[in-house]
């Protein structure tokens, strides 16, 4: 089973440097026409089903991915961007400023990363995002033959952690592309091997 993973495309907020989380924003015109053209790229590739997060920006992602397609779309509250409590919003430079420590150790060392108030921690996402690929996709293996998951930024980073099979030291090692960049895997109903970048 070969398993596919997509970022969102881009939002107004992602253009002007605001940290999104769990805030519901939608796709801006560029990251509509950018879901658009990856559905073009991926459109000789058969998908037996899409997960997408909930949040707007990824289900329309996955929407406009399948275009005329008749593929099955299932949200899951797992798949829910990281939250950054009070500082969703927020600019990255604000984010930034020497009283802030949260990019820092966000970005470069989560294993210290305290989250704003009422944010979630990085262990959290690391077991929801695991809880979910367990639970619902590798009871799919021999099911189906290829499955895409539709999300954010920190929630497939956390993916990549149960799949590569690395701790939240390298939350952020596994090369996640821009938005509507794709990372894929095959499964053999033990391990995943990361496929080559075609796309």
């Amino acid at each position: 089973m070969e398993l596919y993973l997509v970022r969102h495309g881009k939002t107004d907020w992602n253009a002007q440097g605001k940290l999104q989380g769990s805030i519901d924003i939608q796709l801006n015109q560029e990251g509509k026409q950018s879901a658009i053209e990856l559905g073009e790229k991926l459109k000789g590739i058969d998908f037996d089903r899409i997960y997408s997060s909930p949040l707007k920006r990824a289900h329309e992602t996955a929407q406009l991915i399948c275009g005329e397609r008749k593929i099955p779309i299932f949200t899951d509250e797992r798949l829910r961007e990281i939250s950054f409590g009070v500082m969703e919003g927020v600019t990255y430079e604000e984010w930034t400023k020497p009283e802030s420590p949260y990019r820092f150790f966000f970005q470069e060392d989560v294993s210290q990363y305290n989250p704003p108030k009422d944010g979630e921690t990085i262990d959290s996402i690391c077991a929801r995002t695991k809880q979910f690929v367990q639970q619902v996709i590798e009871p799919l293996n021999g099911q189906c033959q290829r499955i895409m998951i539709v999300g954010h930024g920190a929630l497939l980073a956390a993916t990549l952690c149960y799949l590569e099979n690395h701790g939240k030291e390298k939350f952020w090692a596994g090369g996640l592309k821009g938005n509507c960049g794709v990372v894929s895997f095959s499964f053999d109903g033990k391990n995943y091997s990361r496929l080559p970048d075609n796309l």
